[in-house]
């Protein structure tokens, strides 16, 4: 295990555990927390097959650390948002899957990392918000396209400019959460997903993760070309002549690559 003030790193196996570790500051994001993350993207251990990520004391997080910003000028402002995204970016791209285990505030910049993650777990008090419209800021981590792709532009509008709070089951039904758990049971759920996800193909792994997130941007005809493509190079390699074997035998299949 390695801590800094910012992220707690735990590795279980093929399962690493990052924590964000201000429970002071309800995981208020500050510049500590996100190099971290960046470091860890950088660096992430071999052999990782999943990542499960939380919040310390009862939060996953609060957003954005304002105490930070009083006093930057616009210029260190959009360099401070187009690191985030840089950061949010490799998050979202990282063909390792991670898994968000969601607890309390869920709130501004902490929702646009959730955002970014590939599965979301959320528990039944999880409060989601989008706060920045009534602090008379604008988002600056990428959550007015990864959020509004989740809940629409419209449901985002709304949010934002009456700081409306969804509750866990909310969330769940409008798409910023995948699962609904009880309290208290978000991190379990969240370590037997990545669990599950842990014994899928590597490579099939990452091919879902960034080819999906491509052809979603695409037009239909290039989008349908694309997935062809990904489906040629997972179909001719040893993960998938393990995983027919595996069948064809009735076992689980063991993925090397």
């Amino acid at each position: 295990m390695t801590q800094s003030t910012a992220l707690v790193v735990t590795e279980r196996g093929p399962i690493v555990h990052l924590l964000f570790n201000r429970p002071e500051k309800r995981n208020a994001l500050n510049d500590d927390m996100v190099a971290a993350l960046d470091r860890f993207l950088g660096a992430v251990p071999r052999g990782t097959r999943a990542i499960v990520l939380s919040g310390a004391g009862g939060h996953f997080s609060s957003g954005l650390d304002l105490s930070q910003h009083v006093h930057r000028r616009p210029l260190e402002v959009m360099a401070h948002s187009r690191n985030w995204h840089r950061v949010m970016a490799g998050l979202a791209n990282s063909p390792i899957p991670v898994v968000a285990a969601l607890s309390g505030a869920v709130m501004g910049g902490g929702l646009e990392c959730a955002a970014a993650c590939h599965v979301r777990v959320a528990e039944a008090s999880v409060r989601f918000q989008m706060p920045e419209g009534l602090r008379g800021i604008f988002v600056g981590g990428g959550g007015s396209v990864r959020i509004s792709r989740l809940i629409g532009p419209d449901r985002l509008t709304e949010m934002m400019l009456t700081g409306r709070t969804y509750s866990g089951e909310e969330g769940e039904r409008l798409g910023l959460a995948h699962h609904l758990v009880p309290e208290g049971t978000g991190l379990d759920k969240a370590f037997e997903l990545a669990e599950r996800i842990a014994r899928n193909s590597p490579t099939i792994n990452a091919f879902v993760i960034q080819a999906i997130a491509q052809i979603g941007t695409m037009p239909p005809e290039a989008g349908l070309y694309a997935e062809s493509l990904t489906a040629a190079l997972s179909q001719t390699g040893p993960d998938a002549e393990e995983g027919l074997r595996a069948f064809l035998e009735k076992r689980a299949p063991v993925f090397r690559s």
